[in-house]
């Protein structure tokens, strides 16, 4: 017997496993258990994707539906992890409790670098791996650096063709190959999920502004995010778009919603507020925006990619001098979107529908930044990273680097060529510095 165990937290996830199974992306097995997981930081008061409109209709694509925040209740999936000694428990305890006998254990997890997928992966020792991506950053590095143990259990890179023509970074450090999710399956099942938003109002080519909730990731504060959707509002009514949608990130506080709709009196534009949580892909089939405004969003992709729709982008400049660590994991989706689709702002760019960077140009822009984020899990890309930086870097591709980081990997662009000469040493360019200071005090005292 074989048992196959599909780990997901969004309905986005479960809809690209549904189009994968639908397309026998998967061998046949004789179970499928979709473990649901609600990594919300407060997943109590959150409802998880089994609870959501159009899950219903994902469902039938599994034998039995468990949930990981109940097994491993009362710990928060995205802080707990097996003891290294607990494991063999914890394995006999989970084939116990989900009737899973002697069977082999097929897995397939999403961001495998981090809880509760990586947990999910040591309980299992031995059984293979499929990881699959939902979203923007499969194109970018790994997070971390994974465990050989799990790491060469990784059959295979499952991923939407968000972008076609870039090919994932992710995992390749494992020579793990990735596989495109036909776009035509998953399309078919966002089709099965248009009709799940009743509640929704009948609007016809409304401009569609996309809210993300960066504050709570720490990126922006609440403030500078309330500005960011106003901006989005104000640029879209420059447009010529008098109705807008606002569809805000599920947990993000309503007083958002209440600044956005007097600024929309002020505009006089016609700004409904959707309080339903469906997908944004659901809005596209429902409403067929004339405009999709976002930050960084992975739906800002499907809309071009799969529907066709006129889609502009704004604050990703910010985003990427604020992103921290540098090697944050979100730097990789904010650069595609900032490197690919037009700025709000730039009508001609917008109305014409220009696209930014070629995607040769992008894939090399992506290896770029991703050897600079994670230099030693990909040390085989220093060479095409310093053909880059020599070549292309300039007043535009700055913003995807920090002078600091090119520095500290002796890369490019890292320090100026008169300076070259200069020892890699903290002592030595602090006396550069101060020496340079003191001459450019003098020059203004004579």
């Amino acid at each position: 017997m074989t048992t196959q165990i599909f780990l997901a937290s969004t309905l986005y996830g479960t809809a690209t496993l549904a189009a994968a199974l639908d397309s026998d992306c998967f061998a046949p097995a004789d179970r499928r258990i979709l473990l649901v997981c609600n990594n919300a930081a407060t997943p109590e008061t959150t409802p998880g994707l089994d609870e959501m409109p159009g899950f219903e209709h994902l469902r039938d694509r599994f034998d039995d539906v468990v949930s990981w925040n109940e097994t491993i209740s009362p710990f928060h999936p995205g802080g707990w992890a097996p003891r290294l000694d607990d494991v063999p428990l914890w394995e006999r305890h989970l084939r116990l409790v989900w009737n899973l006998g002697d069977d082999d254990i097929e897995l397939a997890v999403e961001s495998i670098q981090v809880n509760p997928a990586l947990g999910v992966c040591q309980i299992f020792t031995g059984a293979p791996v499929t990881v699959y991506a939902d979203g923007l950053m499969s194109y970018g590095p790994t997070r971390n650096k994974i465990d050989p143990l799990v790491g060469t259990r990784v059959d295979r890179l499952l991923h939407l063709d968000l972008v076609p023509g870039l090919k994932p970074l992710l995992l390749t450090e494992f020579g793990v190959e990735p596989e495109i999710v036909p776009t035509d399956a998953f399309a078919k099942v966002l089709t099965e999920l248009e009709n799940t938003g009743e509640a929704l109002p009948s609007l016809d080519a409304p401009a569609l502004l996309l809210g993300q909730y960066l504050s709570a990731l720490g990126i922006l504060t609440a403030e500078e995010e309330e500005d960011l959707h106003v901006r989005m509002l104000k640029g879209a009514v420059a447009l010529g778009h008098t109705r807008v949608v606002f569809k805000p990130h599920p947990t993000a506080p309503a007083r958002w919603s209440r600044l956005l709709e007097k600024e929309a009196e002020k505009l006089g534009a016609e700004l409904t507020v959707l309080d339903t949580p469906v997908l944004a892909e659901v809005l596209y089939q429902h409403m067929r925006p004339a405009l999709v405004v976002g930050c960084f969003s992975t739906a800002l992709l499907t809309a071009s990619a799969l529907y066709g729709l006129p889609v502009a982008r704004i604050g990703t400049e910010t985003l990427l001098e604020r992103l921290t660590p540098y090697e944050n994991s979100n730097r990789i989706p904010v650069t595609i979107v900032d490197a690919l689709l037009p700025e709000l702002s730039n009508r001609k760019a917008v109305t014409s529908r220009r696209q930014g960077m070629d995607v040769a140009a992008l894939n090399a822009l992506v290896r770029a930044v991703g050897f600079a984020m994670q230099p030693k899990i990909y040390p085989d890309l220093r060479a095409e990273a310093e053909a880059y930086l020599t070549r292309h870097l300039g007043p535009h591709t700055w913003r995807y680097f920090k002078r600091r980081r090119l520095t500290s990997l002796a890369l490019p662009g890292g320090i100026p060529v008169q300076l070259a000469f200069i020892p890699r040493n903290a002592t030595v360019r602090r006396v550069a510095r101060r020496a340079r200071e003191l001459r450019r005090g003098a020059g203004t005292k004579r």
